[in-house]
């Protein structure tokens, strides 16, 4: 089990990088903007709910996932 984990943990690290620059550039701008996202500001509270947008998240999270598990169980 040990080797198997540490090839997992770098793509998990870089994949994980690669997004943490995408947002701190702006490349995530539809996070919280999609239709079904509810979003209120009045006066000084803006809440946020990303809800579609963390719907689509998951599912490329878990496609992700599933192809990484599935190359590296050969």
């Amino acid at each position: 089990m040990g080797r198997n984990v540490g090839p997992f943990l770098v793509v998990a690290g870089i994949i994980i990088a690669v997004l943490g620059v995408l947002t701190w550039v702006g490349g995530l701008w539809w996070v919280g903007r999609l239709p079904g996202d509810i979003r209120i500001e009045r006066g000084n509270v803006r809440i946020y709910v990303p809800v579609v947008s963390m719907l689509v998240i998951s599912i490329v999270g878990s496609v992700v996932l599933t192809i990484l598990l599935h190359l590296f169980r050969r």
